[in-house]
């Protein structure tokens, strides 16, 4: 299934007008809590504070949504707002370019940008200048920024930096002697929030919070740590999954319950008919000769097989349902397609295998013969006759004639016995043991959850080093999740996704504390 078929199966199981948990949604709605409070904050600093300001929390805490906040949110006519980049241009250069490119400067140089900042603030203009991404500024960079920060007693502009953590250290070896820049460091949701915050993205996207219980929201918490942009992926990975649970729990229709009545007679009627055939076929009472065994056994009704003492007996080891039966010597193949069809919804069996136990698996019969070497009795008179039973058997076959018991051939010596085979060696699961033994506080990155043990066996084997993966229950079903890692700090196991390869980061990895995955194993056990 292509992510398009998987986005369109996923809109429609929950029926909603969009995915909420996107990264851009249709009318996305500012979520204030925890964050209207720095924005309000910003404004009062950008007013009144001559430092830079910074702004930081971890990848996926809601900084660039909190940028385009503090843009939306001022006075167009009054303030002029410059929005740079550092990624791919984080040094003083790149930087001072973009800006003066903003502020239509010929020359990109500070001297030059201030006096520009100068003239528009003679206007009544102030310059709001914001970088995303502030984390991968170089030393030149941050000079640069605090330099335009500082800005000439005539004028200046107000810098805003948004980036992670290591910013600070980095501000720290440039400020040594005196205070240039002042810190706000996002906080987490509390699961209250995070609760309202799920909330709304749902209703944005025309559904409820009802969608999610308690426990689950509890746990969508737990996995996030709070963050908004976890959350989104925590949510809509258990949406993902409880929506693929309840397709797979549907039971496909019985084939015997659903067959029609008249269907059902009709086949009784054709069973009467060929046993009464057989009873009545002349020189019935007459004593069998050479090969009477099997010629009988050819006129057996519905592929049944004489025991000893001439009554047919048949062992079924499949189910007791009524199913379609051929006429004798006929054969009827299983109709696959229609059974699957009728089924609906999405099933581990959708790849042409059938589900064991659904209907489109065709019941075992196995057919008792004589015993070795003892012929078949003469067939009983009509007044003995007994009930045939119905069968499920599909074609019937004659049974040839008893052949004479062979002596048992000498014992083949020890060494020409075919060798056991070796069990086929599985992908190295980490399970509960190996997190078990790490220290609380580190932090693993969590890459993926699945729900079959062979995907996340294989992407182990495929990528190695340093992937494991442990299983958890979520919503009653098993759900195995894959880890790269084992990192002392946050900031490391951040450090440590943008050197993963493009097709993992494309899944939104994110850190966890090794505490969190004990805690799921504990609840697991």
């Amino acid at each position: 299934m292509t992510s398009l078929h998987a986005d369109e199966a996923f809109l429609g199981h929950y029926q909603l007008s969009h995915d909420p948990f996107a990264p851009r949604v249709p009318g996305f709605k500012f979520f204030p809590a925890q964050r209207k409070p720095v924005l309000g904050q910003l404004h009062h600093l950008a007013r009144y504070s001559q430092l830079l300001l910074v702004v930081t929390g971890p990848q996926g805490s809601g900084k660039t949504l909190l940028r385009q906040a503090l843009v939306a949110s001022t006075n167009k006519q009054s303030v002029q707002s410059v929005v740079v980049s550092a990624r791919g241009a984080g040094d003083a250069a790149g930087v001072l370019r973009q800006v003066a490119q903003a502020l239509n400067v010929a020359q990109a140089e500070i001297g030059a940008i201030l006096a520009q900042v100068v003239q528009l603030a003679l206007t009544g203009q102030e310059v709001y200048l914001l970088v995303d991404d502030a984390e991968q500024l170089d030393e030149s960079a941050l000079e640069a920024l605090l330099a335009l920060a500082a800005g000439a007693p005539e004028g200046r502009p107000h810098v805003f930096l948004f980036g992670e953590s290591s910013l600070i250290a980095d501000l720290d070896q440039l400020s040594t002697e005196e205070e240039r820049f002042h810190v706000i460091e996002l906080q987490p949701y509390t699961e209250e929030e995070t609760r309202e915050y799920l909330a709304q993205r749902l209703e944005g996207a025309g559904q409820g919070i009802e969608l999610f219980s308690a426990d689950q929201i509890s746990d969508i918490h737990e996995s996030s740590d709070g963050w908004p942009g976890n959350i989104n992926q925590v949510a809509r990975d258990a949406m993902i999954e409880a929506m693929i649970a309840s397709r797979s729990a549907v039971k496909r229709p019985s084939m015997g319950f659903n067959m029609p009545k008249k269907h059902v007679l009709a086949i009784s009627a054709v069973v009467v008919v060929a046993v009464a055939a057989a009873w009545l076929m002349p020189g019935r009472s007459k004593a069998p000769t050479t090969g009477a065994p099997a010629n009988e056994q050819a006129q057996l009704p519905l592929g049944q097989t004489p025991t000893a003492n001439g009554n047919p007996a048949v062992e079924f080891a499949g189910s007791s349902q009524p199913m379609p039966l051929p006429l004798v010597g006929q054969s009827q193949p299983v109709m696959r397609g229609p059974l699957a069809e009728a089924a609906g919804g999405i099933s581990e069996g959708d790849d042409g295998v059938p589900v064991e136990g659904s209907s489109a698996v065709p019941p075992t019969v196995t057919t008792i013969a004589p015993p070795s070497g003892v012929a078949a009795g003469p067939t009983p008179t009509p007044a003995a006759r007994p009930t045939p039973a119905p069968t499920q058997v599909a074609s019937a076959k004659p049974v040839p004639a008893a052949k004479p018991v062979e002596k048992p051939l000498a014992a083949k010596p020890a060494a020409a016995a075919k060798p056991a085979e070796k069990p086929v060696t599985v992908a190295k699961a980490a399970g509960g043991s190996w997190y078990a033994g790490q220290a609380p506080g580190n932090y693993v990155v969590q890459i993926l959850g699945t729900s079959s043990e062979a995907t996340a066996q294989n992407f182990v084997k495929e990528q190695g080093g340093e992937y494991r993966y442990f299983k958890k229950v979520l919503n009653g079903k098993p759900l195995y999740v894959i880890t790269y890692g084992n990192f002392s700090s946050r900031d490391a196991a951040v450090s440590a996704i943008k050197s993963l390869p493009a097709k993992v980061q494309a899944g939104k990895p994110w850190p966890r504390t090794v505490a969190s995955v004990q805690q799921e194993l504990a609840t697991t056990r």
